[in-house]
């Protein structure tokens, strides 16, 4: 019993300094969202060619990159330090398409892309048929959890 009781305590103060370090690395991550403002703003102000806007294109990618971090890194507090798994296809697909704006070159590589979009989908979609609703984060009250055991 006295382990456990030091397990618990020694998670407890593991989980709060977790917090504490991801709350300043969300304050650094937001000053870092301020400067992309700033860098998007000097930009607009120029005249547009189309190296500026390719340039624009990617600060607004980056801010987009930042900002999904930092919804992560608070989906992950409120969830009480988990991140359910159809969250985190999600951003790939996100990032998927992100990448898939920024360079639309080469044909095969937006091919490959698309595909692995296609596959993030039907994974999305096989979680969804499979009844397990634990991939959205989903927590079973006290009675209910206490139902399924007898």
């Amino acid at each position: 019993m006295k382990e456990e009781q030091r397990f618990g305590i020694m998670k407890k103060y593991v989980n709060w300094v977790l917090d504490v370090v991801l709350g300043v690395l969300a304050l650094l991550i937001l000053i870092f969202m301020i400067r992309q403002l700033i860098d998007i703003g000097t930009f607009i102000n120029k005249p547009m060619t189309p190296k500026n806007l390719s340039i624009v294109m990617q600060e607004v990618v980056a801010f987009f990159m930042l900002f999904e971090f930092i919804m992560m890194v608070i989906r992950y507090i409120q969830e009480g330090h988990h991140i359910p798994i159809r969250y985190l296809i999600l951003i790939c697909i996100t990032a998927i398409l992100r990448q898939l704006m920024v360079l639309h070159g080469d044909a095969v590589q937006t091919l490959l892309l698309s595909v692995s979009i296609l596959s993030l989908v039907i994974v999305l979609f096989v979680l969804n048929l499979s009844g397990n609703k634990s991939y959205v984060g989903f927590k079973p009250h006290a009675n209910e959890s206490q139902k399924t055991e007898i």
